[in-house]
């Protein structure tokens, strides 16, 4: 997974939100009122939300599968520094070996050094520009070590483990999620397939349904509704599913496109 920077998730957020807005006010002077205009909305929310979904998606499995490759990269430098190495030797040692998407940053950074950036300063600028939380933990601590001398490994040593423990937990904590991420899916689909018996079993032939005593409602205008009950649902489902399962509200636009797509196909298939 290529790795996505900041400025590439906000050029397509503007670049979506922007196309959005532009169908939206289209579909307002055009269609307002109509079944029409409802489709242009929801596509209008699909482009809104399809690029950053995917942007922070690959963001995600590129993050993640840095801090999954620092144990290894711990323990290969505490394997150099026993053959007596220094730590800016042992890192350059190490990133001719491969960790994934961290060992082009560690190239980087070796490479940052030859040109004559102290050793400081290019591991800093190596924790910048991965950013990931234990990046960002660690970072420090190296720097620490490295300034104390000595038996530098004895850190490493402690700091891979903890790493370890980290990324487990951290596994363990997506696992006890899932099942309430499973409950959102099962509870959206149980919610279309309600609406759908209930149209097809009871709304449907129906010339005009009294709502609250004084307006009258189709059929289609009830189909209407059924369809913004359902995009509504889909969309703030799968944003509370991303907030429980992976902390971001960012991570919640996958699934909401999901269960809109999964909605919009059921309504237009059954209804």
């Amino acid at each position: 997974m290529p790795k996505i920077e900041k400025h590439e998730k906000k050029f397509a957020w503007f670049v979506s939100f922007s196309l959005a807005v532009a169908m939206i006010l289209f579909a307002y002077f055009m269609f307002w009122g109509t079944v029409a205009f409802d489709e242009f909305v929801f596509f209008a929310v699909i482009i809104a939300v399809f690029p950053p979904a995917i942007l922070n998606y690959v963001d995600y499995k590129w993050r993640k599968a840095v801090d999954e490759h620092l144990p290894d990269l711990f323990r290969s430098i505490v394997q150099a520094q026993e053959t007596g190495m220094t730590l800016p030797q042992a890192l350059e040692e190490t990133s001719k070996r491969d960790y994934g998407p961290l060992t082009v940053e560690l190239k980087k950074m070796t490479a940052q050094i030859s040109w004559g950036m102290s050793f400081e300063e290019a591991l800093l600028a190596l924790g910048k520009r991965v950013n990931t939380v234990l990046m960002q933990r660690t970072v420090p601590m190296i720097i620490e070590a490295s300034r104390s001398g000595g038996h530098v490994e004895r850190v490493f040593d402690p700091m891979g483990k903890f790493i370890q423990t980290t990324l487990l937990l951290d596994k363990e904590r997506r696992n006890q999620t899932r099942p309430y991420i499973a409950i959102i899916y099962v509870a959206f689909f149980v919610f279309l397939f309600t609406i759908i018996l209930l149209f097809k079993s009871f709304f449907t032939g129906i010339e005009g349904l009294p709502i609250l005593g004084t307006a009258l409602m189709t059929p289609e205008g009830i189909q209407r509704m059924f369809f913004h009950m359902t995009s509504i649902q889909a969309f703030f489902g799968g944003i509370v599913a991303g907030k429980m399962g992976e902390g971001t509200i960012n991570a919640g636009l996958k699934h909401s496109l999901i269960l809109l797509l999964c909605g919009y196909i059921a309504l237009k298939l059954f209804l």
